[in-house]
């Protein structure tokens, strides 16, 4: 798509907030990450698409945010007379005619007194004014906004490292694909962290699986906070952009187990290996992983099926071997019979012979 849309709740100062929809309203791009000195002004625009088929006027508001939780979802603060909100500089409103396009400037003035390193904040346009004050309470319609994630030059501290890589669900044995690695990321310093790397899937040969990004979202860790990032491995023969994440799916039962578990064939162990590089000097950090796939319902049904086929062999030569012998016996036991016969009145007649010379 041309548009990206970015739907964001807002929760201020602890308040319940109820959100209303957005009349129709598109924003391009939905982040920028921008960096400059003290005392500098820069500049910027954002991209107005009305979807509909009348005239509509927008409101425009900044908040700052910060990171709160693991996702790396933004959590918006009720502050805007300082840090970067206060900063920006856009009109207050626009009106667009239907299906109307319209780039509306915007410029960000950092004070000379800035200090070094990161600054957060959002441009949001609503289909109402920027909210008022009442009683304590934020009343606050839906609202679309455009992420700027600022980097004031300086001397900054940074800080922080990987603190642990494991697969999400399973532990170190699984039955099937999709896997879901997670690491995740601290940040201790003062300037956002954007992670760069890959994770490697190797088999018991040392041969590679799978390559992943380790980073394609392309997230930022923002100061004192913890994200956690996701890769999946989500098919055989995956190629290294092809999936981001995958939602769990209901569970089929057990022959849609075997049928995923046929298609995407994976038994043994396996290492898997992340490599990644962060902060302005490069740093680098690596863990491993070593697991186990055992697709148990379909070895279960393998197991079956040789288990017939012994059977139904063992069965098969046990006849077979009944009927050679009574072939066999068939065969030879007539003569046998007639031999027997001779032989015992062949004996016989001597010994008529002997008793009559006595006499």
């Amino acid at each position: 798509m041309r548009y990206f849309l970015l739907a964001i709740s807002l929760v201020l100062g602890g308040a319940v907030i109820f959100t209303f929809p957005v009349h129709a309203l598109t924003i391009s791009p939905v982040k920028m990450e921008i960096s400059g000195d003290p005392g500098q002004t820069l500049l910027g625009e954002i991209e107005l698409f009305n979807e509909q088929d009348e005239i509509k006027t927008f409101y425009s508001s900044s908040q700052n945010f910060e990171a709160r939780g693991e996702s790396g979802a933004p959590h918006f603060l009720p502050d805007t007379n300082e840090g970067l909100a206060s900063w920006i500089e856009i009109q207050e409103n626009v009106t667009l005619k239907a299906q109307g396009l319209k780039k509306i400037p915007f410029s960000i003035q950092i004070p000379e007194s800035a200090q070094a390193g990161g600054y957060f904040a959002a441009i949001l346009w609503g289909s109402s004014p920027a909210p008022q004050q009442e009683g304590g309470q934020v009343a606050i319609g839906g609202k679309l906004g455009m992420l700027i994630l600022l980097s004031v030059h300086g001397e900054s501290k940074e800080g922080g490292g990987l603190l642990d890589f494991k697969i999400d669900e399973g532990g170190r044995v699984v039955n099937s694909l999709p896997i879901t690695f997670t690491y995740r990321f601290s940040n201790k310093g003062t300037e956002r962290i954007k992670p760069t790397g890959e994770l490697k899937v190797k088999n018991l040969f040392g041969f590679t699986v799978v390559t992943l990004d380790a980073n394609r979202p392309d997230g930022n860790v923002l100061p004192g906070s913890v994200r956690k990032f996701q890769m999946v491995w989500a098919e055989k023969n995956q190629e290294k952009s092809d999936v981001v994440s995958v939602e769990k799916e209901e569970d089929g039962g057990f022959f849609s187990a075997v049928g995923n578990q046929w298609s995407n064939f994976a038994l043994g162990p396996y290492n898997a290996k992340l490599s990644i590089a962060y902060g302005k000097d490069n740093k680098t950090a690596e863990a491993s992983y070593r697991f186990f796939v055992i697709p148990w319902q379909l070895l279960s049904i393998v197991i079956f099926i040789l288990a017939l086929l012994g059977f139904g062999g063992w069965f098969g030569l046990k006849k077979y071997n009944h009927w050679i012998i009574s072939k066999a016996s068939s065969r030879f036991q007539v003569p046998l019979a007639k031999d027997t016969a001779r032989a015992a009145k062949e004996g016989s007649a001597p010994r008529r012979q002997r008793k009559i010379k006595k006499r």
